[in-house]
């Protein structure tokens, strides 16, 4: 059994490895291929891991002894399915490995905005709480989540973990959800109820056709004045310039992005500098813990399709 890995460093490092996968066989670890070099490293793969890479018929055209495709994200738009399909590879995702860290970062996010606890900092250690002439300097905004509406885009497991962290801040918490959820304290409301009711979107929705850019020029201007956004699903769900431009024009109060359409970030990202808008580099998923728990679901995922009763199949 050979298991290639061909963006390991987008997961593995000194504190979490992959040696665990050597109990199935001979295991090749690639940093980072380039999307060039994947076809000739999977020539001889019965297996492959990967997070971002993409696989398609151009890069799996060498793979002729591949039957397995595990994933290390519960996304899995990367993976052309119906070429898996018609090729009977096995493809496996690590569904709810993150639901807690991406939960926490949203709220991270979000308590950053309404907060200022960087910008105060930053403040203090500038010197300049040394010179002011008041022991509580009202320098930046700083407002409650008590009362205000949360808005989720899409309730499943991190949606879910959003709403109930929402609760203990005691917000009032509006859902959009294709399908009906019963959920506590959620009213579930119609998307366009939920744009124009909400002081704060988040989206936890994957990306597919009916998502993709779903927030653009006519849903921002359909938010409440002053509402702030919030994406760590994934960028392809939003236009970015015109998220810019309802930032600059003051129509939104601002926005917490943790993902973007393309990443790394292009040298031209829309989004960079833009006042009001907070920008992390995809790392709501990545805290220690949760990169180890990511690493034993691949495992897991491995040893039931070995056994013959593969679980985590998409395709």
């Amino acid at each position: 059994m050979k298991i290639v890995l061909t963006d390991a460093q987008t997961v593995v490092d000194n504190l979490v490895t992959a040696d665990c996968l050597k109990d199935f066989g001979e295991v090749e670890e690639h940093g980072l291929l380039t999307y060039e070099e994947v076809a000739d490293a999977l020539t001889d793969a019965d297996m492959v891991i990967v997070n971002k890479t993409l696989l398609n018929p151009y890069s799996l055209r060498k793979a002729k002894h591949l039957r397995y495709i595990g994933l290390f994200a519960t996304g899995y738009n990367n993976i052309d399915i119906d070429y898996c399909r018609e090729h009977n590879i096995t493809v496996c995702n690590a569904g709810s490995y993150s639901t807690n860290a991406v939960a926490q970062h949203t709220f991270a996010l979000i308590l950053e905005f309404f907060s200022n606890t960087a910008r105060y900092n930053q403040y203090v250690q500038d010197g300049k709480w040394k010179r002011s002439p008041t022991f509580s300097p009202f320098v930046y905004p700083l407002n409650e989540l008590y009362g205000k509406t949360l808005g989720i885009v899409g309730l499943g497991t991190i949606g879910q973990q959003v709403a109930k962290i929402a609760d203990a801040f005691h917000m009032n918490i509006i859902a959009y959800n294709r399908s009906e959820r019963n959920i506590e304290n959620v009213k579930q409301v119609s998307f366009e109820e939920l744009l124009q009711k909400s002081d704060i979107i988040t989206v936890h929705c994957p990306l597919n056709e009916d998502s993709k850019e779903m927030f653009n020029k006519e849903t921002f201007a359909k938010m409440k004045p002053g509402a702030l956004f919030v994406n760590t699903a994934r960028g392809g769900v939003i236009v970015e310039e015109d998220l810019r431009e309802a930032i600059e024009s003051g129509h939104l109060g601002g926005a917490c992005i943790d993902v973007l359409s393309v990443e790394p970030m292009e040298e031209d990202c829309v989004l960079m500098g833009v006042s009001n808008c907070i920008i992390t580099p995809h790392i709501a998923w990545a805290p220690l813990e949760t990169r180890q728990r990511l690493m034993g679901v691949v495992y897991d995922n491995i040893k039931a399709f070995l056994d013959g009763n593969p679980k985590n199949v998409v395709s």
